[in-house]
């Protein structure tokens, strides 16, 4: 078809068939046109002159031709059949004489109960030696909404666009809408618990934080709990601007998930700060060092090592419009730059390291006694922390390695609900073994509930009460 194609000449349109529309037309700069109603095509600004152009629809060239691709991404067979895609539009061929850098295609979907997974493409004739296959290469999502896909391509050929059935469309809507209400429960539920801690802490902060490696550890817990907090505030503002628009907006999106990358990342870097925090004070003294070098050893590797990281993601990414996600919402990209390993590997790297820590620390206590080297109140603090690392650190752990679950086994529903919901409650987490777990700040805030209370019912009455008289008498003495 795209040799004949290239032989036509004048002006003239077939559409007596539903099956296919021809139409040879005269370009000048610019090109739009509706094409049967289905596909909907735009040249702008091309600077090609008095040019002839073709286009052919096909409505049912979906049904002949494979579904395979040149790059294997929906797990192709061996033969390049690929099992769990399908090509869910019109195959639009165009043909002109000229080179053309910026050609905008959207295509009403033939299968609306598929939602989500597109993917633009167009026909590669020379791949799997040359018995052809769809391919990506200069083509990209612009949006997928209200069952129209559009793409933006800097070549012209035969166009379409294939549809994976994984994860979410694979999933009934009635479980993408569980997952939705899980995700955005959780999130209230943990940010309600990162306030909660927050306003703890601070109430009983000069009472509890005794010695340095009281103060150190609740350092550690409320900038914890703050990174949390504002992550999950720029997770609610990255999801209203990906669902606001037709399409995910790069610079609101962009910035929503760069503080959303830096947040995350701080969470896990301030827990490696309470891990080696616990490693010093059981292991190498850790008093032993000023208050002031360790406030800015803790806050150079909470906060300085996240924004290097995030830093350095966006500036290697982002020019190539590999940063964020090209639809559905705002995040780290994954399919063509892989941009979200910059937040899993630190992650993960760090949950092993506090997990090698937790054992170390065990293994010392276990040997000679954390007494020998510390008062009773560096004690319990002691004990504390490890169980807050211990505990928090695979809770965290879990949940991003969840995460990653859901990107190598898509279809698993239960992998996508566990992450859900594990991800969601973090803050809830924080606030249970970060906060509450600790003993003294249930026996200061019992304490001062006590008070008030006292000072709220004064008995300064003593009216009606009998008065005890003592009588004291010298001893007789022994003639």
């Amino acid at each position: 078809m795209e040799t004949f194609s290239t032989k036509l000449v004048g002006e003239f349109v077939i559409n007596n068939t539903k099956q296919i529309l021809l139409n040879t037309t005269t370009m000048n700069n610019s090109f739009m046109a509706n094409l049967n109603s289905s596909v909907m095509i735009d040249i702008p600004n091309s600077k090609v002159t008095n040019t002839s152009i073709t286009i052919i629809t096909f409505s049912s060239l979906n049904n002949v031709m494979p579904a395979r691709n040149s790059t294997n991404v929906f797990n192709a067979t061996s033969n390049g059949t690929v099992t769990d895609s399908v090509i869910n539009a019109d195959v639009v061929l165009v043909k002109i004489n000229a080179t053309i850098h910026n050609v905008t295609l959207s295509y009403v979907k033939l299968n609306n109960s598929m939602t989500m997974n597109s993917h633009c493409v167009f026909w590669n004739f020379s791949a799997f030696n040359n018995r052809g296959a769809w391919d990506f290469e200069g083509c990209k999502l612009v949006s997928d909404k209200n069952n129209t896909v559009t793409c933006n391509c800097n070549h012209l050929t035969s166009f379409s666009i294939l549809m994976s059935t994984d994860i979410p469309s694979s999933i009934p809507s009635s479980m993408r809408e569980a997952l939705d209400i899980i995700t955005y429960v959780g999130v209230g539920i943990s940010l309600l618990s990162l306030v909660i801690c927050l306003i703890i802490e601070g109430c009983v902060w000069k009472a509890i934080t005794t010695n340095i490696t009281a103060f150190m550890h609740h350092v550690s817990i409320v900038n914890t709990a703050l990174s949390l907090l504002i992550a999950d505030i720029c997770f609610i503002i990255g999801a209203f601007i990906a669902k606001a628009a037709e399409s995910v907006p790069v610079v609101p999106c962009t910035t929503a998930t760069f503080f959303m990358h830096f947040f995350y990342l701080a969470l896990f870097f301030w827990m490696l700060v309470s891990g080696l925090q616990l490693f010093y004070a059981t292991v190498v003294v850790f008093s032993t060092m000023a208050k002031s070098t360790m406030l800015a050893i803790s806050f150079s590797l909470g906060y300085g090592c996240p924004l290097i990281i995030a830093a350095i993601t966006v500036a290697v990414t982002a020019p190539g419009h590999g940063y964020i996600k090209s639809d559905y919402a705002c995040w780290l990209n994954w399919n063509e730059t892989k941009a979200l390993l910059a937040l899993v590997i630190p992650a993960l790297t760090i949950v092993l390291i506090n997990i090698l820590i937790v054992i170390v620390v065990l293994f010392k206590m276990l040997r000679r006694g954390v007494g020998d080297t510390a008062q009773r109140n560096e004690r319990h603090m002691l004990m504390v922390i490890a169980r807050c690392v211990a505990v928090l650190t695979p809770l965290f752990g879990l949940t991003w390695s969840l995460g990653v679950g859901t990107m190598i086994a898509p279809t698993n529903r239960g992998i996508h609900i566990a992450f859900a919901f594990f991800n969601s409650l973090q803050g809830f987490f924080i606030l249970v073994f970060g906060t509450l777990i600790n003993s003294k700040i249930w026996s200061i805030l019992s304490r001062r509930s006590s008070t008030t209370n006292t000072g709220s019912n004064p008995t300064s009455n003593t009216s009606g009460r009998r008065r005890a008289i003592y009588h004291v008498s010298e001893p007789a003495t022994n003639s």
